[in-house]
């Protein structure tokens, strides 16, 4: 089989790595023909593929792949789309984010490429645009999803979530969750001593946890508010940030006006690779973004046994499970001092919620898992296409 992915930029990033695991266990496993179509990864989120990640994976850049919204720019991008699957000529082409997932199924579908599909990471409307903009993304997204025959969520709430935003029917969507490497997670407490030294952590210190950009919409500043509460009531409790981006001195400065500096440490851009060891220093993990598909860090501190406090957003509530894995709360700040508050207070706690979400999602969240569900869509497509086509069914704009 010959498999096109496309996705606008290979930053550090959840989607972006669920991609490369995609790519190159197709090659691995399946000994399937694989070309990763990409942008260049621009931000200061860091380039993924520069990690020393996917060198068995075939790579062809688009220079004027880019994130924003430029027409000339984007009229390039299709026309070069088209001819590196042209050359190609793959059997699939399978879409990832939003400027690639749009201009990448325009492009299959004009070559009649016999399946087509496209996973949904996160919708590309949210309440907290303006009316016009989210109208214009979503009547994209029902327009590209006319000329793809599959489309994939990486979670259950995102299906409902662009279902009743009129985007496609039910039937055209697919939930598989987002894979990765579960075992270095599995094995995360074993650098727990030497990362906790190395982070200038003391043994009765609670850490509390978050990974993500530090970006519009990832709840640092939530996280942040609660924090001068939480140490309050616990003065043993510091927080580690993971991650690196545009907000780092506004955060900074908040965490300085209230008064919290020997309670954070901003660990800055981790290499995926890093990640275990530095979750294996927590004790517990915040997740208090916004908006979000299915946040891959719930999943991997889970896996590491350690226990989970999330906003209730998107797909989080899927891995969060109020009182078996974690707490789940309405997404403003003050909700998450008292789970927090209770987790750094009982040891037995955090480790009885922490042991049931690894025995619940290890197996479940393999890379393997993941890009067997996949490619078996992939087949079930290639069977049907030559009988029916594009399914151009969508809800209404």
């Amino acid at each position: 089989m010959r498999v096109a992915h496309i996705i606008t930029r290979m930053i550090i990033g959840g989607a972006q790595e669920n991609t490369l695991y995609n790519c190159e266990d197709l090659i691995r496993l399946f000994g399937d023909d694989v070309l990763l179509i990409t942008g260049p990864a621009i931000g200061p989120e860091g380039a993924l593929l520069e990690q020393g990640r996917g060198v068995k994976v075939p790579v062809h850049l688009v220079p004027t792949l880019r994130r924003a919204i430029d027409p000339r720019r984007d009229a390039a991008s299709y026309f070069a789309l088209k001819r590196a699957l042209r050359d190609f000529r793959p059997d699939v082409v399978h879409t990832h984010s939003a400027k690639a997932g749009v201009l990448g199924r325009l492009a299959a579908s004009s070559l009649g490429v016999p399946a087509v599909v496209h996973t949904v990471h996160g919708a590309p409307f949210h309440q907290y645009q303006n009316s016009a903009v989210q109208a214009l993304f979503r009547w994209c997204e029902w327009y590209a999803a006319r000329r793809c025959h599959a489309l994939i969520s990486v979670a259950d709430a995102m299906t409902d979530l662009m279902v009743c935003a009129g985007v496609a029917p039910r039937e055209k969507f697919t939930t598989i969750y987002s894979g990765m490497d579960v075992d270095p997670f599995l094995h995360a407490d074993s650098h727990r001593t030497a990362m906790r030294s190395q982070l200038g952590y003391e043994p009765q210190h609670v850490v509390i946890g978050k990974i993500a950009r530090l970006f519009h919409l990832k709840g640092h500043a939530d996280v942040i508010r609660a924090a001068a509460e939480i140490v309050r009531a616990n003065p043993s409790v510091r927080f580690l940030f993971i991650g690196d981006g545009i907000l780092r001195d506004r955060l900074q400065k908040q965490i300085d006006d209230e008064g919290l500096s020997k309670h954070f440490h901003f660990a800055g851009l981790v290499p995926p690779g890093e990640i275990p060891r530095y979750v294996g220093a927590m004790d517990v993990l915040v997740h208090a973004s916004l908006r979000e598909g299915l946040p891959r860090a719930l999943p991997q501190a889970l896996i590491a046994g350690k226990p989970v406090v999330s906003y209730d957003i998107d797909g989080a509530r899927e891995v969060a499970i109020n009182g078996q894995t974690g707490f789940l709360v309405p997404p403003r700040w003050r909700e998450l001092v008292e789970p927090l508050v209770t987790l750094a207070a009982n040891g037995d706690l955090r480790t009885r919620l922490g042991t049931a979400g690894r025995e619940r999602f290890t197996e479940q969240f393999r890379h393997e898992f993941m890009t067997r569900k996949i490619r078996d869509l992939y087949e079930r497509i290639l069977r049907r296409t030559p009988e029916t086509g594009l399914d151009t069914r969508a809800g209404s704009a």
